[in-house]
């Protein structure tokens, strides 16, 4: 996630009888226009619209080392998203749960030990500088960064206009680009937007903790999200369209997960959407964090072509227990007390996983407290005043720079979320540094484009979602690369072979797998799950990115004992050195 100006809720609504008059037929809006429009414009040689990590490398690369200069606009706080609402707010919350899974399965350690909410939201706080970015943008003024707050939009060929918290309005003139760096939004579901649900802003900024919380999504937010409020006391329950957690990971990782969000007390229905809901109280203006109004009601429908198994899925127990969601009392969960482990299985071995609605199309009811939407994520483009320089937000997806069919203009760049690529921090900010050094090559009179070649390296996209056990991959899946036409060979291996590994919990368990090009030997892919996994990917990431072989990579050593002794367990599949 990257920069995003303006809130997840902003919207404009009109809630009185009258007609709105256009703001151009205004007389006093006609007025201001022509001042602003005889109105001096700063100048920069760069502005960057979205002032968080993105924005603030694509700034930086830009000018560094130069007399350059450039203005980074800011509508809400100056490292963005991640900063405060996404990367960091959520690994605060995690990382501690980590610990006390790890002590809670190590011998020789006091158990149990516990979570303390009041304390992990603390920490939250102190990690996200409790949402004050003074410190944000006194690093935007030492990086030699302008920093402008405002909500900026385009007002033609290298020229910004910035409408300031107080109404004012600043021109700023580009010499040589501008980038939107805009960030995204969550998407919700149009039978879920009449109730106010909760995003993701509200499950890392959690302030009231709601006692029965229903996530709509089965990927990374819904994931972590599902742990840390888990941990915190809520009774979660997630509603999963399709029939896998993850779903752009190795099958085994998602089925890993599942498996411990269950043991951890987590309740999860796959192959179910929600069709319709209602929230009579429902408080749009209640703040981030906290309940937006009473109980909510999800009217559910099955989607058993989806569910595991590809039909209505048996519960833990192996009955189908749909009827679980036919009334409108609490959502039914295991209350026996939980184990060593934190989980919540029953004595009978049951989990507080229950199946969906029996039949495709069959409707239950579900009534929560919150509900949060963890359905993915949009570029943030609207409002930018594209169209008035001949673009649309559809036809930009996917273009940073000018060139080839882009229809972006030479002095234009989109970059991160904004440019619909892989929503995450880290490669938002990999393109960012290549958007500063493109800008700062074509103000020195050379091809910009070619700061986007990467040449002989490849380009994988790297992620690791802070579960437990962790999911860390980069590169292709078995799975999409056969799909791409590529035939490969995987070889895996029990993460917890290597000895290091094993050492990390007593109950160490996980996976690792290397999707490696037939023809060439070269590694595409590899991927990780078990603890600490998130520590090993840098190195796969190396691999991917130089195109080594598994003959290179077998003269790599691994230090003894460490759990990158997995590289020798993944290599002994070779058959040539098994």
């Amino acid at each position: 996630m990257n920069e995003q100006q303006g809130t997840e809720r902003d919207t404009e609504q009109d809630g009185g009888g009258e007609e709105r008059r256009p703001q151009a037929e205004r007389p006093d809006a006609r007025r201001a226009e022509a001042a602003r429009a005889d109105a001096p414009a700063e100048v920069y040689d760069v502005v960057v619209i979205g002032g968080g990590p993105v924005g603030e490398n694509a700034a930086d690369y830009a000018i560094r080392g130069t007399d350059r200069t450039a203005a980074l606009v800011e509508a809400e706080r100056y490292g963005g998203e991640c900063s405060y609402w996404a990367c960091m707010p959520s690994k605060a919350l995690l990382h501690p749960l980590d610990v006390i899974a790890e002590a809670n399965h190590l011998s020789g350690v006091e158990q149990p030990v516990r979570v303390s909410p009041e304390a992990l939201l603390a920490r939250r706080d102190e990690w996200v500088s409790h949402y004050d970015d003074a410190g944000q943008e006194e690093w935007t003024r030492s990086a030699g960064i302008v920093p402008v707050r405002g909500r900026g939009r385009i007002a033609g060929p290298r020229l910004v206009e910035v409408e300031g918290q107080d109404g004012s309005t600043r021109r700023i003139e580009a010499r040589e680009a501008v980038v939107l760096a805009t960030g995204s939004a969550p998407v919700v579901p149009e039978a879920l937007r009449g109730i106010a649900a909760w995003g993701s802003r509200d499950a890392t900024g959690v302030r009231e903790v709601p006692e029965r919380l229903a996530i709509v999504g089965g990927g990374v937010v819904a994931c972590e999200a599902a742990r840390w409020m888990s941990a915190l006391g809520s009774r979660v329950t997630m509603l999963v369209r399709g029939g896998s957690l993850l779903g752009s990971a190795e099958p085994f990782a998602g089925e890993a997960v599942a498996a411990s969000l269950r043991e951890q007390g987590v309740r999860i229905l796959f192959g179910v959407e929600a069709e319709r809901a209602e929230r009579p109280a429902a408080d749009p203006e209640a703040g981030t964090g906290v309940p937006h109004g009473g109980p909510a009601r999800l009217f559910l429908t099955s989607r058993a072509s989806s569910a595991p198994g590809g039909g209505g899925a048996p519960s833990a127990s192996g009955s189908d227990d749909s009827s679980a969601l036919r009334d409108d009392s609490p959502v039914a969960h295991d209350e026996s007390p939980r184990n060593r482990d934190g989980s919540s299985k029953g004595r009978d071995g049951s989990s507080a996983e229950d199946a969906p609605p029996s039949a495709e199309g069959e409707d239950s009811l579900l009534t929560v407290d919150e509900v949060l939407i963890a359905t993915g994520r949009r570029p943030v483009l609207e409002g930018l005043g594209l169209d008035g320089i001949g673009l649309s937000a559809r036809e930009l997806r996917g273009w940073t720079h000018a060139g080839g069919a882009s229809p972006l203009p030479e002095w234009l760049y989109l970059v991160g979320d904004a440019a619909g690529e892989a929503p995450l921090t880290h490669w938002g900010k990999y393109r960012a540094r290549q958007v500063g050094l493109a800008i700062a090559s074509a103000a020195a009179g050379e091809d910009p484009v070619a700061a986007f070649d990467p040449g002989d390296a490849a380009e994988p996209v790297p992620q690791v979602v802070f579960t437990d056990p962790q999911v860390s991959w980069v590169g292709r899946t078995a799975a999409a690369a056969r799909e791409a036409g590529v035939d490969v060979v995987v070889h895996d291996a029990d993460y917890a072979s290597a000895a290091g590994a094993a050492l990390l919990r007593d109950d160490a368990s996980g996976r690792a797998r290397l999707v490696v090009e037939a023809g060439t030997g070269e590694l595409i892919g590899a991927s990780f799950v078990g603890p600490g996994t998130a520590e090993l990917l840098h190195s796969a990431t190396v691999a991917v990115v130089g195109r080594m072989t598994l003959e290179t990579l077998r003269h790599a050593v691994p230090s003894y004992p460490t759990a990158s002794e997995i590289w020798l367990r993944l290599l002994d599949a070779e058959p040539r050195w098994s």
